[in-house]
């Protein structure tokens, strides 16, 4: 199972969207609110090079993007190998 970090606000439906994307695939996310975590925040912001949009997505440490980026993943066939390991994500 892939390491899957994800920045996210408490209402936010791409957050909400992209959760259960991850879930249907059986994988678990951990979860950092920016909401109401300064510090969190920062880190995203650090992490995604400067991105403030919630979901910020990271696969094994590797950033992917928010939840459209997920979703195109996802149809481009390439997520479920991220997922595996058997395919290396590449940097949003």
């Amino acid at each position: 199972m892939a390491n899957i970090e994800m920045y996210t606000t408490q209402v936010c439906p791409y957050c909400v969207r992209a959760k259960d994307l991850l879930k249907r695939k059986g994988q678990s996310v951990t979860e950092y609110r920016v909401d109401s975590d300064d510090a969190k925040r920062d880190e995203m912001l650090k992490r995604a090079n400067g991105k403030r949009s919630v979901p910020q997505i990271f696969i094994d440490g590797v950033h992917v993007g928010g939840c459209d980026d997920l979703y195109a993943l996802d149809s481009a066939g390439k997520l479920d190998g991220m997922l595996n390991g058997t395919d290396s994500p590449s940097p949003a």
